[in-house]
């Protein structure tokens, strides 16, 4: 499994160290990395004071901009589309910040669209992009694409983020099935035994099928305890959906100790009426959420969550794109990155537990 990124660069400074990368020139001159490559680039926009600022910073860290960026400007747009289904989400906006930032890095810029996962909208982004009027590349995350409708439509280098399956194209995705199964281990580590799963969703989505998948496989493999199934579905990866479906628990009298909810947003909607319902956590409810979005950590209690490396995603979605527009010729690679438990107050680590692959966060 990859766990390293990308640099931009492949040269050295003097004494063997590595060449200083745009981000690093923008940290030590105090200003973004946007402003960074408005000055490589010659544009006038920028205060005489900052350019001389940003320029002696430059010559001190002997930064080289990246010969692969630069080959891009000839016959391009320097634009890269991002096609998400919903922005309005805090993993999808945290996901959108890691690309507008890595492409600044790269000299390209990233322009992000919402197709509300409607096919028309998602093929009407390929079709321009596909008459060479818009961008110079996709990362897109299609919920309604289909394989085939790429055969006439692809044109440039797109990579495809998530778990739906696209044949010949680059993709970026984490294990959704060991992640899920790490959670529930992680749930069933600390003496939980009637562990529920928010967030199955009736339309067989590959991301909620993998993690139901990874849900099932570790309440399987601790046959030996009688472990039930206890399984709502979903609309959507939402907050209203995941207080909805506590509710409908609640309602069920089923008896359960522990939630893993399939996105942060539904964790944090059973969170509220949990509380609302005056159920403790994690005394009586432990609760595990995914995404590792900033509300997580400032909920009350703080979320245990599964955490996806979002820079890892869009760093290397990025390189891809990159090296590809640049000529070289890739084989079509799944690229599957790291993720790691971070456990909180919802769900903590007891004493003597010692859950697989947690990290305190």
């Amino acid at each position: 499994m990859p766990t390293g990124q990308t640099t931009e660069h492949t040269g050295r400074r003097s004494g063997g160290r590595m060449a200083a990368t745009r981000r690093e020139v923008a940290e030590a001159a105090g200003v973004s990395v946007r402003t960074v490559s408005n000055v490589v680039n010659g544009f006038d926009h920028v205060a005489p004071a900052t350019r001389e600022r940003v320029l002696a910073v430059i010559r001190e860290l002997e930064y080289r901009p990246s010969e692969l960026a630069r080959s891009l400007k000839v016959g391009r747009s320097g634009l890269i589309g991002l096609m998400l289904p919903e922005l309005d989400t805090a993993y999808f906006a945290e996901l959108t910040r890691a690309f507008v930032e890595g492409g600044a890095e790269r000299g390209l810029t990233v322009v992000v669209d919402q197709t509300d996962g409607d096919r028309e909208r998602e093929l009407a982004l390929l079709r321009r992009t596909a008459g060479g009027s818009l961008f110079d590349a996709l990362a897109l995350s299609p919920l309604a694409l289909r394989a085939e409708d790429l055969d006439a439509l692809a044109a440039g280098p797109l990579v495809f983020l998530g778990e739906d399956e696209f044949p010949g194209f680059d993709k970026v995705m984490i294990d959704n099935f060991r992640a899920a199964r790490e959670a529930v281990e992680h749930l069933l580590a600390q003496g939980r035994r009637r562990i529920a799963a928010i967030g199955a969703e009736a339309s067989h989505r590959a991301s909620s099928s993998q993690r139901l998948a990874g849900y099932r496989a570790a309440i399987a493999a601790h046959s030996d305890l009688g472990l039930p199934e206890i399984v709502e579905y979903v609309d959507g990866f939402r907050r209203p959906e995941g207080a909805a479906a506590m509710r409908r628990l609640l309602d069920s009298g089923q008896r359960f100790d522990a939630i893993f909810c399939f996105s942060d947003a539904l964790a944090l909607g059973a969170l509220r009426t949990l509380h609302e319902a005056g159920v403790a956590v994690p005394d009586q409810v432990a609760v595990v959420g995914w995404d590792d979005i900033e509300d997580g950590r400032f909920s009350i209690p703080s979320l245990t969550t599964v955490s996806p490396d979002k820079q890892w995603l869009a760093e290397t979605a990025l390189d891809r794109i990159v090296r590809r527009l640049a000529g070289e010729e890739l084989a079509p690679e799944v690229l599957v990155g790291p993720h790691r438990l971070v456990v909180r107050e919802s769900a903590p680590t007891l004493p003597g537990a010692e859950p697989a692959g947690s990290a305190a966060g």
